[in-house]
């Protein structure tokens, strides 16, 4: 269960890198178009083929494969915004999407840390 672990860290990482650079940066609209294509990538390679026959886990993974698309929709608005405070905006609604993706990492790796204690 430890390399699924390690995948959805990695997972969180990256999550929290591009959180981290769409909030403090100013990131351009074709990076951040390329970063969630990668982040979808990834989720698509590394996280969907770990079997898991937990159903919490596997209603956790619909849900963020449902919030991976919904960023890469937002990505879009935020790249056709034309002005200042609608980019604002948009970059808000990108940034509390990541945060959600993170949340369901962590919830999925909440009960395995309890486990090892």
């Amino acid at each position: 269960m430890s390399l699924n672990r390690e995948k959805y860290l990695a997972f969180v990482t990256l999550l929290e890198q591009l959180r981290s650079d769409a909030t403090t940066t100013q990131i351009v609209a074709p990076e951040l178009r390329q970063r969630v294509a990668s982040l979808q990538q990834f989720f698509g390679q590394q996280i969907v083929p770990l079997a898991d026959e937990n159903w919490r886990v596997q209603s956790y993974q619909t849900e963020m494969s449902k919030q991976l698309r919904l960023l890469a929709i937002d990505v879009m608005f935020f790249q056709g915004a034309r002005q200042a405070p609608t980019a604002q905006t948009r970059l808000q609604t990108i940034s509390d999407r990541l945060t959600t993706l993170i949340q369901y990492c962590n919830a999925i790796l909440q009960p395995e840390a309890e486990g090892e204690k």
